[in-house]
């Protein structure tokens, strides 16, 4: 049955105001974590004025107020301000020097530019197969002009020809990356016996194989794994644009102006996210179509809107398509397939 659509309720004028939910952190001491400090961590403000505004019985948790210094609270605990509570705004960090006049880094130039990943081009560097302005270069930690041609010569194309990437649909209980608590990780299934519609298998294509993004351990569906660093920078680098789709079974009341809200307007850790594009997709599950990968970043969207997530499935990065893929299984990427 689809959810019941409700019209949000109007806060109280007396309402504390700014929510803020941050994820939880690693786990902490049975006592909790001091209140400044979360709210220090979540963007709100700094060390001192948290503790001002403590002190003058500014601050709410869990809509309790708390006007004790030292207090400490569970690290996923709400936290508000009192109505008319304005924070002076923080710091911006300082900006990043622009290179010297004796340039920057190659291996740096050629991660920037999406032609390996900087491990892998010291790799080629060593071997001599990059050269800069026709020149070949051998030595690390070569500085060159931003503004350099870096080129590969053959055997340098032919290596990057042979960094393999893998498709895998990731089952629940399976981590993204290092397993944890007991948990395996979803490289772990990278077998002959699992391959799925064609390819050769080699325990070389095991090296350096590494999830290009995560994937929750109670989510299931999509996940990239790969050698290449190219394809690792496009996918998850501060820069990337590749949409994400999600198939989400949700349970709760989702008003017009939620669904409005899950488009664009909310924000996580003090951040505003970027607009997705979310819809129902049936009765009861709504499809996501994200271009970033916050930690947990639809089940905390869903929580901020009244939602309650049931089950979460990655269907789609970029132009690639979970398709027929049986769960636990994986393929090669196809030749054909770009993101």
């Amino acid at each position: 049955m689809k959810p019941t659509r409700q019209a949000p309720a109007k806060p109280s004028s007396d309402a504390p105001r700014r929510l803020q939910r941050a994820p939880a952190p690693a786990a902490s001491a049975p006592e909790g974590v001091r209140l400044s400090k979360i709210m220090v961590e979540r963007g709100m403000c700094n060390r001192r004025d948290a503790d001002a505004l403590i002190a003058r019985g500014d601050v709410f948790v869990d809509g309790k107020c708390i006007n004790e210094l030292g207090t400490r609270i569970s690290p996923d605990a709400v936290i508000t301000l009192g109505e008319g509570v304005k924070l002076r705004p923080m710091p911006t960090p300082p900006v990043p020097e622009k290179p010297t006049a004796d340039g920057v880094r190659l291996s740096k130039v050629m991660a920037q530019r999406g032609m390996c990943s900087r491990r892998e081009a010291d790799a080629l560097i060593e071997r001599g197969w990059v050269f800069v302005d026709g020149q070949r270069v051998n030595e690390l930690g070569t500085r060159i002009s931003p503004d350099a041609t870096v080129t590969l010569d053959k055997r340098g194309e032919a290596k990057q020809a042979e960094r393999v990437t893998i498709v895998l649909h990731k089952p629940m209980s399976f981590v993204s990356a290092q397993p944890e608590d007991g948990h395996q990780a979803a490289v772990t299934l990278v077998t002959p016996d699992r391959l799925f519609g064609g390819g050769t298998f080699s325990r070389d294509h095991l090296k350096g194989l590494a999830p290009a993004g995560r994937l929750d351990i109670d989510s299931t569906g999509l996940l990239i794994l790969t050698q290449d660093g190219r394809i690792a920078r496009q996918l998850i680098g501060d820069d990337s644009t590749v949409e994400k789709e999600y198939l989400v079974r949700v349970a709760g009341g989702l008003s017009d102006e939620g669904l409005a809200l899950l488009n664009h307007g909310l924000s996580l850790d003090g951040k505003v996210l970027r607009p997705a594009t979310v819809r129902w997709q049936n009765e009861d599950q709504l499809s996501f179509i994200l271009k970033e990968g916050r930690k947990r970043q639809i089940r905390r969207m869903c929580e901020l809107v009244g939602l309650k997530v049931i089950g979460l499935k990655r269907v789609r990065i970029g132009k690639v398509v979970l398709a027929d893929l049986p769960v636990g299984q994986w393929r090669y990427l196809r030749p054909n397939e770009r993101f």
